[in-house]
């Protein structure tokens, strides 16, 4: 458990470096709000997502899937709490605030998805 723990981590880890710097490379304008802290609140998500479900699938197999689905409920109110004020105050985000929320958004879930099918096909 700890060892699928630590390379999921180490992965994610490796996937925040290197989308993050990508993407701040490639972007040619300021945005509204801190991309850097946009990458760190998904990064940490899917950490925390991941483990949640590792230590479920550890105590009750059947109920890793549930524990998923509610973890990414929760992932997605505390990201509507936390950055209320930088995002969603805004009456109208440009196309480049658009994608720069999006982008890491369906990267560290399909990481996440990933993680968890694995996780939950492995017995």
């Amino acid at each position: 458990m700890i060892k699928r723990i630590s390379i999921i981590i180490a992965a994610l880890l490796l996937l925040f470096a290197l989308s993050f710097s990508i993407h701040s490379t490639i972007l040619s304008q300021s945005l509204g709000f801190s991309l850097l802290n946009i990458y760190l609140f998904f990064v940490l998500g899917a950490i925390l997502v991941y483990g949640v479900v590792e230590v479920v699938f550890s105590k009750l197999p059947n109920q890793a899937g549930y524990a998923y689905l509610m973890m990414m409920c929760l992932k997605i109110g505390a990201f509507v709490l936390i950055f209320q004020q930088d995002v969603f105050s805004k009456a109208d985000l440009l196309q480049v605030e658009r994608i720069s929320l999006v982008v890491p958004l369906f990267l560290f879930l399909a990481a996440e998805a990933i993680a968890v099918a694995n996780l939950l096909n492995s017995k």
